[in-house]
């Protein structure tokens, strides 16, 4: 496939002929990434099939159990000891165990600790004591690697989920939803009432992972417009023809209009050919949710950083930047394990710069109030942040 897509540009970047010609070449690349996306394979183990069966080696806490009963519903979580969103995530699944526990089982099943060396049943068993009451539901070690092969894996592991991820079987022994453990508490009651729509969810998953894909291997397509910043910095790229090849694939895809990489590209090019229509769709990015459930928020904070240094940006451009950094702090899951200071400082940054002091001013503060919550905060950064709160408190907007 990445052989057709490169000779497929090769012809767009040299073709001398007929505009018709070109854009023959830019549908012909869109259409072999339409078709890869429509013929990759599905996940082989998926919402609506029976729950395989579980292989443990050992139990590290709660009582043990043999297979899924009928008329219970589980919650199988897969976690690791180095990964710190799993960690985040116990005492959450802890709180949903005691809220259900008449009608849930939570398992916690230890997997991938290849990544981590040394991990032993007693290092193991020492975490799971540490954790103490934020993991205070039933906790597994997998035989071998049989949960990654025979579960993990099947369902998409390490492409479409990593960990933690979440399995919940349902009361008839079939997995009902597939994902991360944040969204289990809008999923659970359906699930647990009988309310739920497997069929429904598993269209949305795969129609989800399809668009993913097609605007993954469409984003190779259009970094062929950008400048190279290692070979050329003058350079701006090709915007005006990264907005045309955007427009071809929108009309033949209108899925895609503000998915992540089309709408970074869009917008970054915008911002090199008519900033106020950048703020328009930028706008409109923010107020429309991709296949990932959730709007194009980080492709606009991305694409005004990547920029703010090689054009001279409308204040309209960093308040629309400051409100996507508003947006990315309000879906940050687990606050206490991100660096929060930093997306309030420069979201203060960028209010300053869209002449919004008394934003910036209450950003800082939030920004110097997330350092000083860490524990042995940088006292160097720290003095940054209080030298810009200063300068938005006793300056005046340039």
């Amino acid at each position: 496939m990445l052989i057709i897509l490169e000779a497929n540009l090769k012809m767009i970047f040299t073709n001398k002929r007929t505009k018709s010609s070109f854009w023959l070449s830019i549908l012909l690349c869109f259409q072999t990434n339409v078709s890869y996306a429509q013929n990759t394979q599905t996940a082989s183990l998926n919402m609506g099939d029976i729950a395989p069966v579980m292989q443990l080696k050992e139990w590290v806490k709660g009582k043990p159990i043999t297979k899924f009963e009928n008329g219970m519903t589980y919650v199988v979580e897969f976690w690791a000891t180095w990964c710190m969103p799993c960690k985040a995530a116990m005492p959450h699944l802890s709180a949903l165990a005691d809220k259900y526990k008449d009608s849930i089982v939570v398992l916690g099943i230890d997997i991938l600790e290849n990544k981590s060396k040394n991990t032993s049943i007693e290092k193991l068993r020492k975490f799971v004591e540490s954790m103490g009451q934020q993991m205070d539901y039933r906790v597994a070690i997998q035989d071998s690697n049989f949960m990654e092969t025979g579960w993990y894996l099947p369902a998409g592991g390490g492409k479409l989920i990593g960990v933690p991820s979440s399995f919940v079987v349902n009361k008839d022994g079939r997995i009902a939803w597939i994902g991360h453990p944040k969204d289990l508490e809008k999923v659970l009651p359906k699930i647990i009432n009988n309310t739920w729509d497997i069929q429904d969810a598993l269209n949305k998953r795969n129609s989800a992972k399809r668009l993913r894909e097609l605007d993954d291997s469409l984003n190779n397509v259009l970094f062929q417009y950008r400048e190279d910043d290692r070979i050329k910095p003058e350079k701006r790229g090709r915007p005006d023809l990264a907005l045309l090849a955007i427009d071809k694939i929108v009309k033949s895809k209108p899925e895609l209009k503000y998915a992540p990489s089309i709408a970074y590209h869009t917008f970054s090019s915008l911002l090199k050919t008519n900033q106020q229509k950048a703020v328009e769709y930028g706008k409109a990015v923010l107020k429309t949710p991709s296949y990932e459930d959730e709007p194009a928020y980080n492709e606009i904070i991305n694409a005004i950083g990547t920029n703010s240094s090689k054009l001279t940006l409308l204040k309209e451009i960093f308040q629309l930047g400051a409100e996507a950094c508003q947006m990315k702090i309000g879906y940050i899951t687990y606050p206490e394990i991100h660096d929060m200071d930093k997306e309030y400082h420069k979201m203060a940054d960028w209010y300053w710069l869209a002449k919004n002091k008394y934003k910036a001013i209450a950003a800082e503060q939030e920004a110097i109030v997330a350092l000083k919550s860490k524990i042995d905060f940088s006292k160097t950064k720290l003095a940054e942040y209080e030298l810009a709160l200063r300068k938005y408190s006793s300056g005046i907007n340039q």
